[in-house]
């Protein structure tokens, strides 16, 4: 299970890098729980997979589409539960510069992420990026 929970996740990151969202949405479950940090126009509880393509394309939009997972740090593993280290970037035409690690903590069950749990290093300049 430890490999397979790897697996599922470094597919997943790497088809958010292409921008694959066919293979991002195999990857997913139906009925994914994604916890969004900080207090912003992104964050909260989404129940499904269509409420977390909808906060990313809220994302996509919010950083005029230059929002990118820049590198994949680290992953360690704890049975079916995958901590990932990851930097992300954005650009806003008006300036505003995301530029941030995050830990991300995602749950595999039959070869689906069933969780995700997402923390920040920098709320504050997360939720200044995102806004409310």
């Amino acid at each position: 299970m430890k490999n397979d929970a790897k697996s599922v996740v470094m597919d997943f990151l790497t088809a958010r890098q292409q921008g694959n969202n066919e293979k991002i949405d195999s990857l997913l479950s139906d009925k994914i729980e994604w916890i969004q940090p900080g207090n912003n126009s992104t964050s909260g509880l989404k129940k499904s997979k269509p409420e977390v393509f909808q906060m990313v394309g809220k994302m996509f939009d919010l950083s005029a589409n230059s929002l990118k997972l820049t590198e994949i740090k680290s992953t360690t593993v704890n049975g079916n539960r995958v901590a990932c280290l990851l930097h992300w970037n954005g650009a806003q035409p008006d300036g505003g510069i995301l530029d941030v690690d995050n830990i991300d903590v995602y749950t595999v069950e039959h070869g689906q992420i069933t969780e995700a749990e997402i923390f920040s290093a920098d709320l504050i300049a997360e939720d200044k990026f995102w806004g409310n």
